[in-house]
């Protein structure tokens, strides 16, 4: 049984590095300067009709925003690879340039006066951000959302989201937020129109489409859908059953509810996995491996616990991304050992010692916070996940039960919704143990002075 366990926990990391190696296309890229930090985003509301056969997009965004003191007029967007057309501001066409996959919009200076709102059209085939399967009419985004929509890209830079998606008819599809309205337009398309009222990371928007069947259940005052294409409902009712017992124990520690009404895994052609606020594309294989493995659900309770920390406790810039992905990575096995018991949270454990171990072994370990993000390799990316979570469990050790689970939920009760760096959560942990944390976070944390 050991044996088994620790196959299993290979093929979950194994699987996890496809999901960060997606994010590292994105994160090398989002370092934000100078000019981009003084603009508020409140709100995009876009309009968007893929192509799934041709893998293209077109489409329009609204930006709302501010300008902050001290800032030029202009607007820095960051569009990939996309064509931009036009852009719009107080109804009329105003010049834009690129500099890469910098969009930027020179805007008058009567614009440094509260709100304002440009208007964007644009198409292209993204590169990246967006998996294409035209043999079976699907498509979902990954994460990158400057590849298929203009956008700021810094993770500390919060906005609500309206989606319109405009799709053939016959195929199902899933967003961010409350679906508020469903059009039939000539063609034999519709237009599903979501609202997302809470400010979220835009890496956190997204949409997913196929044709998929979808099943619901309702349990704690909660919405739980379920969507494949290739699975029955008894196998997705089998393959989702614990999900909504993980998002009580989510809940319960971190001391904040689940937020939002409705929460929705996917299980879509592909290999990769992606939270997005309010719903989780999860790799097709994963519904086998649960059917096969009851217990093997690190990779649900992972995307499920970014709902908290990852989406609403966000890492202010890249360079604290261990605040996200390893403490999702050690809420998934803490919640496995709620449900399963201890030996299989210390055999989780175990392997994310040995993966951080594999990375000291070639002698290209850092600190969890990172000096910078700009080109990381898969041993960093090895280094934020399971050395972040590694990390948690010897903080846990040492602070004891009680301690260690009431600063988990006065430090996401605190930073619900806001952007935190490393030393937030070492200022939260010493204040409620009454404990010098210095040493320890100096041994695991902070680069060297």
């Amino acid at each position: 049984m050991r044996k088994q366990l620790h196959q299993m926990l290979r093929a979950i990391i194994r699987n996890c590095l496809i999901l960060i190696l997606t994010i590292s296309a994105f994160t090398t890229q989002a370092q934000p300067d100078k000019d981009r930090q003084t603009v508020d985003i409140l709100h995009y509301e876009a309009t968007i009709e893929p192509d799934i056969s041709e893998k293209t997009i077109r489409g329009a965004v609204s930006v709302q925003f501010r300008f902050l003191a001290g800032s030029p007029p202009r607007l820095e967007l960051d569009c990939g690879r996309l064509t931009v057309e036009r852009v719009v501001y107080q109804k009329s066409d105003v010049d834009f340039t690129r500099k890469g996959s910098q969009l930027i919009i020179p805007l008058p200076p009567a614009s440094l006066r509260g709100k304002q709102k440009v208007r964007i059209f644009y198409w292209g085939q993204p590169a990246g951000g967006v998996q294409f399967f035209p043999e079976s009419r699907q498509m979902y985004t990954v994460f990158s959302t400057n590849r298929w929509m203009p956008c700021r890209t810094a993770p500390a830079d919060r906005a609500s989201f309206d989606l319109q998606l405009i799709l053939p008819q016959g195929l199902t599809a899933i967003a961010n937020g409350k679906l508020r309205s469903k059009k039939t337009l000539t063609g034999g398309k519709v237009q599903l129109n979501w609202r997302m009222k809470r400010d979220v990371p835009v890496y956190c928007f997204g949409f997913a489409i196929g044709p998929l069947h979808l099943i619901i259940e309702r349990e704690y005052g909660v919405k739980f859908q379920y969507l494949s294409a290739d699975y029955s409902e008894a196998e997705l009712r089998e393959i989702f059953q614990e999900t909504p017992r993980m998002l009580r124990f989510f809940e319960r520690k971190a001391g904040v509810r689940y937020p939002g009404a409705c929460y929705s895994q996917l299980l879509p052609k592909g290999q990769v996995s992606q939270e997005m606020q309010h719903f989780t594309v999860i790799r097709n294989t994963y519904g086998k491996q649960v059917l096969e493995e009851k217990e093997d659900i690190n990779l649900g309770a992972h995307e499920l616990a970014h709902q908290w920390w990852g989406n609403q406790v966000t890492c202010r810039d890249w360079r604290h991304f261990w605040l996200n992905e390893g403490m999702a990575v050690f809420m998934s096995s803490a919640y496995r050992e709620y449900r399963f018991g201890r030996e299989i949270y210390l055999e989780d454990i175990e392997a994310y010692r040995k993966a951080y171990q594999g990375v000291a072994d070639k002698e290209l370990d850092k600190p969890l916070q990172f000096p910078d993000w700009d080109h990381p390799t898969p041993e960093d990316r090895t280094l934020v996940y399971y050395k972040g979570a590694y990390f948690l469990h010897l903080l846990r050790e040492e602070l004891g039960e009680r301690i260690f689970w009431k600063g988990i939920r006065r430090y996401t009760k605190k930073y619900f919704g806001k952007p935190v760096v490393s030393s937030d959560l070492q200022t939260i942990m010493e204040k409620v143990s009454r404990k010098d944390l210095s040493r320890l976070f100096a041994k695991w944390v902070y680069p060297a002075q």
